[in-house]
């Protein structure tokens, strides 16, 4: 017998329902989870590496949507860049010269997957697995090259804060943790229009 026989499948209806639907979808709650994140982010990081050094630096996260995808459930434009006026991010771009002080990444929704054109440690395109913990928290798994990363973001107090605790593994071993903890300081923006 097929470990995914009829006998073994767990049925999605509401306990006392006679609806045989699920009552909770969950894709329309990525898609109201990303949607909470948009606007963008003052992001406070501490970064913990396998030599034991540690590392703050402080940085700006904006998060835009697309009008309309050509793709897949929704899209998003993310783009960082470092606080000129902190002595923390010269010292750690000093020190870190492969980190990019400034990027810009678009992401597609796709179900439970997040195709990203590229990722944060290399430009290569990667896909994310998302699970969802709660309506404020979403565990985010990417594999590409030689690192495995598992990134946990949590909403805080009405959205107004996040937090964000990233573990990277690096041919298997536990390479980089860090810590970020991000304020917002603006609303979602108008969304991108694509001629």
């Amino acid at each position: 017998m097929s470990l995914f026989s009829a006998q073994n499948r767990v049925p999605l209806t509401v306990p006392g329902s006679t609806s045989a639907s699920p009552s909770i979808q969950v894709d329309s709650n990525l898609r109201r989870w990303f949607g909470r994140n948009l606007g963008i982010w003052r992001s406070r990081r501490q970064y913990t590496f396998s030599d034991e050094q540690v590392l703050h630096v402080d940085m700006h996260l904006k998060m835009e949507a697309f009008s309309e995808p050509a793709a897949g459930e929704s899209r998003y434009r993310f783009s960082w860049w470092s606080d000129e006026n902190n002595q923390h991010s010269d010292e750690f771009f000093a020190r870190k010269p492969w980190y990019e002080r400034s990027g810009v990444m678009e992401a597609t929704l796709w179900g439970h997957q997040l195709q990203r054109s590229r990722g944060y440690l290399n430009t290569d395109p990667v896909r994310t697995r998302l699970r969802q913990v709660d309506e404020h928290e979403t565990i985010l798994e990417s594999h590409y090259q030689q690192w495995d990363i598992l990134e946990h973001i949590r909403l805080v107090d009405q959205d107004r804060y996040r937090y964000r605790a990233i573990y990277s593994w690096e041919n298997g071993e536990l390479a980089i943790v860090e810590h970020h903890h991000e304020i917002r300081m603006s609303d979602p923006l108008p969304l991108i229009q694509e001629d």
